[in-house]
């Protein structure tokens, strides 16, 4: 979604349409449902706290940006907090559309297992893209990145995956 213009403050009513992406990035960030849930409404918490101007910039690399903050402050504190454990299985009906795929609903969660397992170099470009699905210009922007560094990193998660997928 666009901002309200050049310099103009991200629309808060848009953010519902961008959840959904949000959720599949920390995710794959994560590795966990429920943590990509929590890592979600913290980041909204957090940009909707304060007002942001965006200049030339989308809402959602901006987003990505704060969600990859976000995560990241959260495990430099890891060691203060309790641990989370996994979501039992019979909980995962909660995040299963009605009539879903259960062979699919299972090949989706050991991707995103795979995903999380990759090195961080690896997992935050290959999220950024393939999850969050920014073009390889808004993931280096939201990155900090050359555009050249996301394709190259993107190419290898993607032949990682694919191997341990096997």
């Amino acid at each position: 979604m666009e901002a309200a213009g050049a310099g103009g403050l991200a629309d808060p009513e848009r953010l519902p349409h961008l959840i959904d992406r949000l959720y599949r990035a920390a995710w794959g960030l994560c590795g966990s449902p429920h943590d990509a849930e929590d890592l979600v409404q913290e980041t909204l918490a957090r940009v909707l706290a304060r007002p942001r101007v965006l200049r030339r910039e989308t809402a959602l690399p901006y987003l990505l940006r704060a969600l990859r903050n976000t995560y990241l402050t959260g495990l430099r504190s890891a060691s203060a907090r309790p641990r989370t454990v996994g979501m039992p299985e019979e909980a995962a009906e909660l995040y299963c559309a009605p009539g879903a795929d259960p062979v699919a609903l299972l090949e989706q969660r050991r991707l995103f297992e795979l995903i999380a397992a990759l090195p961080r170099p690896f997992r935050e470009p290959l999220v950024a893209v393939d999850v969050a699905g920014l073009t390889y210009a808004e993931a280096a922007a939201a990155l900090g990145v050359r555009e050249g560094t996301i394709a190259t990193r993107v190419f290898r998660a993607r032949h990682r995956v694919a191997r341990a997928a096997g």
